[in-house]
């Protein structure tokens, strides 16, 4: 196993690295900062947003072919796309906003913890609702509309992380 050497030349623990002075740390100039910041620009929600769209619907289709029409399992499949899109929704739209304002980290921070915090509870609700809502709920279907949803938003953010990083190696 290959061992990699810190910047400066020399190994040590990381207590050492902890305990080092700030006479190693330079701060960036401000054309440093705006290279990095032009290099990385902020990533927008709403793609995010629009492929849990697409899958949900994916997944509507699916169930509504695979049920032969059957309305429960399609209405419950669709149910579950959107207890986990109208809350995914909200949340992109309470980060859009923070982005635009461009406040202080310790607030985006903030907003981020509020907005996923009502986010989750928002989601609780739908799913504890469902049986008032829909006549009948076929639960696997909900759950299979609600977690592919889900999993939609982490490969859209995979899909632009590898995007992003071949545009670099180019």
């Amino acid at each position: 196993m290959a061992t990699i050497e810190p910047a400066s030349g020399r190994s040590g623990s990381a207590e050492e690295a902890l305990n080092a002075s700030d006479a190693d740390f330079k701060p960036w100039s401000a054309e440093q900062a705006r290279e990095w910041r032009a290099a990385h620009p902020p990533m927008s929600p709403w793609p995010v947003v629009g492929w849990q769209a697409v899958a949900g619907l994916a997944v509507v289709l699916v169930a509504l072919v695979w049920s032969g029409g059957m309305t429960s399992v399609t209405y419950s499949a669709a149910y579950g796309v959107l207890a986990a899109w109208v809350p995914a929704v909200l949340f992109a739209r309470m980060v859009a906003r923070r982005m635009r304002r461009q406040a202080s980290p310790h607030g985006a921070l903030m907003a981020l913890m509020v907005g996923e915090g009502i986010k989750v509870a928002l989601t609780v609700a739908l799913l504890l609702a469902a049986p008032k809502i829909l006549a009948q709920v076929h639960w696997l279907a909900l759950l299979a509309g609600f977690v592919v949803t889900i999993k939609a938003a982490w490969v859209a953010l995979w899909l632009k992380s590898a995007k992003r990083r071949s545009a670099r190696t180019e």
